[in-house]
């Protein structure tokens, strides 16, 4: 056993894993040398990527409680969760609407040791754990878990944060949000967040490769890559921008200096 409680042989130490990393760049613990080693590349060359995984995290509150406060949903289905980090969507979404219900979904061993964090819902909610992968709507969708918690006759927000960029082409991206919002009735939405080359094509080309490197998937978008992703949605006000110009809020920090470029373009839709 791990000091997670989570058989060892089930968690790969010997490369990195995108969750663990992103654990990393937001302050965590939860993470190995072989995280550290890609952290460390990726930092050399973009020193703000901890400053960006801040600001797609704020991202991430302003969307949940924009959904809940304004749009009245009371169902989330979060497809790449990562390791827990305080405030996590739930606890986000209930301070709105205590009854608010969320299915977390993620492919990380190591989440799933962490996902009694994630399982603590107001008494008026609930909250579920599947593990398993974006690259299996199927199994998310029949999962026990998920029909026992969500009625998918009513509207969920679907939530993608800095999950599809470990998504290339190759595994078919486009289909799979198609796959995943089909299965979701009229009136639910769709909340992503995706890194860019657009501001600075060579050192995203390098951050790529390191990950690719590393046996980790992954692939950066342009602004005309990513807005595909909502075909058939209508976009929620601003649309597709950078994140830190999604319905700012005036306390917020800002994490980024000013005049730098934010490259993570963000986008809440409705299905119609």
């Amino acid at each position: 056993m791990t000091e997670h409680g989570v058989p060892a042989n089930q968690i790969d130490t010997s490369q990195p894993h995108p969750a663990r990393v992103y654990d990393l760049y937001l302050g965590g613990k939860d993470n190995y040398p072989v995280d550290w080693e890609l952290a460390e590349q990726v930092l050399a060359i973009f020193p703000t990527m901890k400053s960006g995984a801040q600001i797609n995290r704020a991202f991430m509150h302003r969307a949940t409680r924009w959904l809940a406060n304004q749009a009245g949903i009371r169902q989330f289905l979060d497809i790449g969760t990562g390791i827990p980090t305080q405030p996590n969507l739930h606890q986000v979404a209930q301070a709105v609407a205590p009854d608010a219900r969320i299915v977390y979904t993620d492919n990380d061993p190591i989440v799933l040791a962490h996902a009694q964090a994630l399982l603590r819902s107001t008494p008026e909610g609930r909250t579920a754990y599947i593990q398993a992968d974006i690259r299996e709507p199927g199994k998310i969708f029949a999962a026990p878990q998920l029909r026992d918690t969500l009625e998918l006759s009513r509207p969920v927000a679907l939530s993608m944060n800095a999950l599809l960029h470990f998504v290339p082409d190759e595994f078919g991206p486009y289909d799979l949000v198609r796959q995943l919002v089909a299965e979701l009735p009229s009136g639910s939405y769709l909340v992503l967040s995706h890194v860019t080359p657009d501001f600075d094509a060579d050192t995203w080309g390098k951050i790529v490769a390191f990950y690719r490197n590393s046996g980790i998937p992954a692939q950066a978008r342009s602004l005309k890559e990513v807005i595909p992703f909502f075909d058939g949605l209508e976009l929620v006000d601003p649309g597709v921008v950078v994140a830190t110009d999604w319905r700012p809020e005036p306390d917020q920090p800002s994490y980024a200096a000013p005049g730098e470029p934010i490259p993570l373009y963000v986008a809440v839709a409705r299905k119609p």
